[in-house]
């Protein structure tokens, strides 16, 4: 009587996981606990998804591939993740850089990167100028290695590029 005045159902009985676990399931996770439900939920998407990108690989469709691509990579980090709780995996990044220009490999066979007014080492600490030298920390400023580089219309064009000229339209006097 009490249970139909308050609309609460009495709890039932305690199941097992139905793998074994140790732990209770319930019906809603078809009797498993919440982890082997999960991991359940994440094999039956990967095996979707190989599917569906192994038939798009049979089909051809080139346009479909690269989405089917990118949610697998992101579902199997997922997946990844959860398997291995433990640790934190970083999701597969795709490489889609080109190669570095040839300038930058003839310049790093050339040598180690010196000053381009004392010739001395600058390494990383180097600063790279308008110009397109290297200078150490003393010649760094365009005053101290008399750069060719014109700032001031440098600066011309770049303002005149931000603000431009604004002109109302004349109007007609009666």
């Amino acid at each position: 009587m009490e249970q139909n005045e308050t609309g609460c159902q009495a709890p039932q009985a305690s199941i097992l996981c139905v793998n074994n676990c140790g732990f209770f399931g319930t019906a809603t996770t078809m009797n498993m606990c919440s982890k082997c439900y999960k991991d359940l939920v994440l094999n039956q998407e990967q095996t979707k998804l190989a599917a569906s990108s192994i038939q798009s690989i049979v089909n051809g469709s080139s346009s479909s591939n690269s989405e089917n691509d990118s949610n697998a990579a992101a579902l199997t980090a997922k997946a990844h993740a959860a398997a291995t709780s433990d640790t934190i995996v970083a999701p597969p990044q795709t490489t889609t850089a080109a190669a570095p220009p040839a300038s930058e490999e003839s310049q790093e066979a050339k040598g180690p990167t010196r000053c381009g007014t004392c010739r001395k080492r600058v390494g990383l600490t180097g600063f790279n100028c308008r110009c397109g030298t290297t200078f150490c920390a003393i010649h760094r400023y365009s005053d101290k290695h008399e750069c060719p580089f014109d700032y001031r219309t440098a600066a011309q064009e770049a303002i005149a590029k931000a603000n431009p000229v604004v002109k109302a339209e004349k109007i007609d006097k009666i």
